[in-house]
């Protein structure tokens, strides 16, 4: 039993009065454990995270991969209260996939998220310059405004990553039929029980 809890991303979590795990490194360490034990036929993966960072998320995705190819164990998913985004990325990498009927996931999908505080900052009489190397370079930066060619290329940055979303879902995830596939992958959450009648499960089930 490996789980992955919480949100993916490639650092320590914080705790109250120590420093947390960092969630890449210990699926690495668990997954290096359970290839090692003989005693270990099989993992399940039991994740309940709301998803996290694209490259994260990605290596996850690899060392489960590669902890396949390497051991020849095979890997079920099981999802818990929520396996969306980048969670349901990570269950991809999984021989198959079982989910609770309660399961939240889906949310097929990438953002990314600015904020400008030069408004707010120039009502109050504070100017902030900023001096780049290049006209993109601040694009996204609390202290600068978006211009239509930033959001082209953070558009274009967004819409690479989906695409590899897009790849993993649709090599990984053979049942999903031609006339479900572009509803299943436009960011909408998703019940276990539709999940499983669109494809994204194998199967409604619980841990035992």
């Amino acid at each position: 039993m490996v789980d992955v809890s919480g949100m993916i991303y490639n650092a320590n979590r914080p705790k109250l009065l120590s420093v947390g795990e960092n969630p890449v490194s210990l699926l690495h360490e668990k997954l290096e454990m359970a290839a090692k034990d003989r005693t270990v036929m099989a993992v399940i993966l039991r994740i309940n995270s709301p998803g996290g960072t694209v490259t994260a998320t990605d290596a996850m995705y690899r060392q489960v991969m590669r902890f396949k190819r390497k051991t020849g164990k095979p890997v079920l998913a099981l999802m818990m209260d929520v396996a969306a985004s980048g969670g349901y990325y990570l269950a991809c990498s999984a021989d198959a996939i079982m989910a609770y009927p309660t399961t939240v996931t889906g949310s097929i999908g990438v953002l990314v998220q600015t904020v400008s505080l030069k408004p707010a900052l120039s009502r109050i009489g504070i100017q902030a310059e900023t001096f780049t190397s290049g006209p993109n370079k601040d694009a996204g930066s609390l202290f600068s405004t978006l211009t239509n060619e930033h959001r082209t290329v953070l558009q274009q940055l967004v819409n690479d990553f989906y695409k590899q979303f897009v790849d993993v879902v649709r090599q990984q995830r053979g049942g999903i039929s031609e006339d479900h596939f572009e509803t299943v992958t436009d960011g909408r959450v998703l019940s276990g029980a539709q999940a499983l009648e669109m494809g994204l499960v194998d199967e409604i089930g619980d841990l035992y």
